[in-house]
């Protein structure tokens, strides 16, 4: 009888798995054991979902995701050393980790650093005290290329951040750098690149739906819904379908008080 393995804890807390079927791989980043203890156990009792490794901070977790190359990473927000935030926006930079999608977890306190974890690429939030099933639902959802962008929850966030933007653009000197907000989001003249089609995947992307769901809204298949996504991306120079929802707001092709 072959003995299952036990997670190794070494420096990078790297976890042994054996891959007897498919399943979206994840990484937990916490520096609170017993979050990252909770987590850990409700994703265990998924058939199709393994936890490969566990990180407590931000330096920790690009250790870890780059050895490991994981699917899905949960990231904490507030962490030592290297915060959610600096750790999801280099790993959103790293070509090499282009397939690794990243679910920021947060609290309502935690408004100033989301709005950087959406400049910085993060696929999504969750709150901390989700409940197993979202959770679950979340991190499939990512994983097939999706968004969590449910916009009762998203839209007064995006609104906040693109007011936050605007300020920080009125405020950038003259060559601003390529990590500030201005070089970050396109505008809209970038934004009159986009083909019409485009610009139609653009406008489903903002309502939350899935690829399946703008699949069948603008009767597409999810593969040409996917290949345009990727157009969006190249031509905007983003990173993720949240920061595809920040320029849309912020160029004015979405109005802010534009019903949901």
């Amino acid at each position: 009888m072959t003995q299952e393995p036990a997670r190794a804890h070494i420096p990078t807390t790297i976890v042994s798995e054996v891959a007897t079927h498919p399943s979206v791989r994840v990484v937990v980043v916490d520096d609170q054991p017993t979050i990252r203890l909770g987590l850990t156990m409700i994703l265990d009792n998924e058939p199709d979902i393994t936890v490969v490794g566990e990180a407590k901070d931000g330096q920790e977790a690009l250790d870890v995701v780059r050895a490991l190359r994981p699917d899905v990473v949960l990231m904490d927000i507030r962490m030592p050393r290297l915060d959610g935030v600096e750790a999801t926006r280099i790993l959103t930079a790293d070509p090499t980790l282009a397939d690794v999608r990243t679910i920021v977890l947060t609290t309502f306190n935690d408004e100033e650093y989301l709005f950087g974890a959406l400049r910085a690429g993060a696929s999504g939030f969750l709150l901390k005290d989700v409940d197993p099933a979202t959770l679950i639902t979340a991190i499939h959802r990512v994983h097939a290329g999706d968004s969590l962008l449910d916009p009762s929850v998203t839209r007064s966030i995006i609104e906040r951040y693109v007011e936050l933007f605007s300020r920080d653009v009125r405020a950038q000197p003259a060559g601003s750098p390529a990590g500030s907000p201005s070089a970050r989001t396109p505008g809209a003249a970038l934004m009159n690149t986009i083909s019409p089609r485009e610009r139609d995947v653009l406008l489903a992307v903002v309502t939350g739906g899935s690829n399946r769901d703008i699949a069948a809204g603008l009767f597409l298949t999810e593969a040409t819904v996917k290949s345009h996504i990727r157009s969006l991306l190249t031509k905007l120079g983003l990173t993720s379908r949240v920061q595809l929802v920040v320029a849309a707001y912020e160029s004015g092709l979405v109005s802010r008080s534009a019903p949901s």
